[in-house]
């Protein structure tokens, strides 16, 4: 009889291993708690899922600021490029982006998600649908079998060896609740604590939520940790209702949230709107178009140089009375423009919580994990994929490509006794 393994999780790992593990010739059988399959790739990429990036593979381990190194492996077992092909294969047309971001051409996750579901079930995955993993039995630190809860009744999965892939604890309602971190924890694992990491931001002051929907692109996001240093972020951040998002924004966000908890206090953060343009740049700038406008107003003459929606608050800021004629303003009201326009302050009060969060942040110590064949040092026959380990990446495809990657590698780590 073929190996028999049970892949906890219908995700993104979880279909590549089930798919990858049929195909090897094992009996599969996927136990997806939700009532269908890939709730999280579904709505991934604001629903267009951004599944890869088509950068240099030798430049993937720096995107990722959690545990990049463990991933060296898996990356090089199957590459970006490995992806791409693979979705190809499966009749998903792609297309690459800004910032070399991969989609697909028809922008519709649910694209992604049902040529997943159809590689594992066309392998010969069986995928059990509203069927909750609710333990994994491991006497003497050998996986035995599943204990699944399906309407009201457990169901035992007997298992030569176990796949967890359900994910962390970003976006709950896709199914990501933390189970296979219990289950880990429970089999004596140690978790790094979880946390939000790609996560939005709150800030203090009333005239950035007002810009709600406003995007600024090519500025430099800066974050004065409590020691008084910076880091600095340069691409695109969004204004929202409850203060600032945006990829810069989102890579910053676990940083700033242990500096607010190191600190017990909020932050101060400031926006280079101009980063391009030194001060001495800027300055000559602002004296061309003052000069070009030199009879207009204040108010109505920054069209050119800021967005249409930020121009009350840069000058409400700048402390200039909006009626004066730029002909009037003084080189020291000029140099506070400068200023203010290469230092736009905010206050940062907290991040948003893990509910809300892009990706966790924290899972399963990946010490306690073969890099190689994703299974666990302490459990044998037990495997991790996807956001469930301590591994995470920047915005811009990385996520998804660990997860695909470590996927591959439990499907190909699982030792199967084929006939």
């Amino acid at each position: 009889m073929n190996s028999s393994v049970v892949v906890i999780g219908a995700g993104a790992s979880g279909l590549i291993a089930a798919g990858f593990l049929a195909q090897r010739g094992a009996r599969v059988r996927v136990l997806e708690k939700m009532p269908r399959t890939a709730s999280k790739i579904r709505i991934s990429g604001k629903g267009r899922c951004n599944l890869t990036n088509n950068m240099p593979l030798e430049d993937f381990i720096a995107n990722y600021p959690g545990n990049g190194r463990f991933l060296y492996s898996a990356l090089h077992r199957f590459s970006n490029r490995d992806v791409m092909d693979f979705f190809a294969d499966l009749g998903v047309e792609l297309k690459v982006e800004r910032g070399q971001r991969v989609f697909p051409v028809s922008d519709n996750a649910h694209e992604v998600a049902q040529a997943l579901e159809r590689f594992a079930r066309g392998q010969g995955a069986e995928i059990y649908l509203a069927h909750k993993a609710v333990r994994i039995e491991a006497p003497s630190g050998r996986v035995q079998s599943v204990v699944a809860e399906h309407k009201g009744r457990e169901r035992v999965f007997p298992a030569e060896a176990v796949v967890v892939a359900t994910g962390g604890l970003s976006y709950p309602g896709t199914g990501s609740t933390g189970d296979g971190l219990v289950f880990a924890q429970v089999l004596g694992h140690n978790i790094v604590r979880p946390r939000p990491a790609l996560v939005p931001i709150r800030v203090e002051e009333q005239w950035a939520l007002d810009l709600a929907g406003l995007s600024l692109r090519n500025v430099e996001f800066q974050v004065e940790n409590p020691q008084g240093g910076r880091a600095c972020y340069f691409g695109e951040l969004m204004f929202a209702h409850f203060g600032l998002t945006g990829p810069i924004v989102l890579t910053a966000s676990e940083q700033i949230g242990l500096w607010l908890e190191e600190s017990g206090r909020s932050l101060r953060a400031f926006i280079d709107l101009k980063p391009a343009l030194s001060d001495e740049q800027l300055d000559q700038r602002l004296l061309r178009d003052f000069e070009r406008f030199s009879r207009k107003q204040f108010k109505n003459a920054l069209d050119e140089l800021l967005p249409k929606r930020l121009i009350p608050v840069v000058v409400s800021l700048s402390g200039i009375d909006p009626h004066k004629e730029c002909h009037q303003i003084t080189r020291e009201e000029r140099s506070a423009l400068r200023f203010l326009l290469k230092q736009l302050p905010l206050t940062v009060t907290k991040t948003l919580p893990i509910a809300a969060a892009i990706v966790t942040a924290g899972g399963v110590d990946v010490r306690e994990v073969d890099p190689r064949t994703m299974e666990s040092r302490r459990v044998k026959g037990l495997f991790f994929c996807g956001e469930v380990l301590d591994v995470h990446g920047v915005t811009g495809g990385f996520n998804l490509q660990a997860a695909f990657s470590t996927g591959y590698c439990a499907a190909h780590g699982v030792p199967l006794n084929v006939r």
